[in-house]
């Protein structure tokens, strides 16, 4: 009986392609992405190296963001994925959420759209509907709360202002900062989205809470109406 071939480990490489030596020479930074998965499956198939596999992943499943998105049997599904690294996947994805996600005494002060789009892009990249959030800053401008308000199809007639201004409003709160998604990826405010910033804004006024910003997520890219001057006076 002819003898199957083992499988591609990272140990298996030459020095210089191995990832597990190269971030601890170089930093995790200066590695790819395939090289990064790589080091959590640890193994590849006969014929395939590990890093291959990674690569090859990668491509199938449409990136860091399809990974997030897919679901455990679906990387399970994959070939060279079995139960034990497809949770290895699934587990490293959580934990990067909840990064995303700390407390907000742990958080710096938002300084610019880029502070709240790191908060939230990495969750919101992964939906397949419309979600409204509301962020509530104190005085400082940290976070002290996410109110995930609306999830589907969003449109001025269905959001109620009173809700949007509600979890300031518990909390003595001085401003908010609007974000949604666009789940087709392209972050492009659209009208309705303007007309919302502008009915949020004009309210907010007369109740002394400032709509700082209002962001839109398409997939890890995002577009500030504050800074294109949409719905804002």
């Amino acid at each position: 009986m002819r003898e199957t071939p083992a499988a591609y480990r990272v140990s298996d490489m030459e020095a210089n392609d191995r990832p597990r030596e190269r971030l601890a020479e170089v930093g995790a930074e200066n590695l790819s992405t395939a090289e990064l998965l790589a080091i959590l499956l640890r193994t590849g198939l006969p014929g395939e190296n590990v890093v291959a596999l990674a690569g090859r992943l990668l491509k199938d499943m449409g990136g860091l963001s399809g990974l997030h998105r897919s679901s455990l049997q679906e990387l399970r599904d994959q070939h060279g994925l079995g139960l034990a690294k497809a949770t290895q996947i699934k587990a490293a994805i959580e934990l990067g959420r909840r990064l995303a996600s700390e407390k907000p005494e742990d958080r710096p002060a938002i300084t610019s759209p880029r502070d709240v789009a790191d908060i939230v892009k990495y969750e919101m990249s992964a939906f397949t509907q419309e979600h409204l959030w509301v962020i509530v800053l104190d005085t400082r401008n940290r976070v002290m709360h996410i109110e995930r308000l609306y999830k589907g199809s969003l449109n001025l007639a269905m959001v109620r202002v009173a809700e949007v201004l509600k979890p300031a409003i518990l909390r003595s709160a001085a401003s908010i900062i609007l974000v949604h998604n666009h789940p087709s990826g392209d972050p492009t405010p659209s009208p309705e989205d303007v007309a919302l910033t502008r009915t949020v804004w004009s309210a907010g006024k007369q109740m002394d809470i400032e709509l700082l910003d209002h962001l839109v997520i398409g997939g890890f890219n995002y577009v500030s109406l504050k800074e294109r001057g949409l719905g804002f006076a």
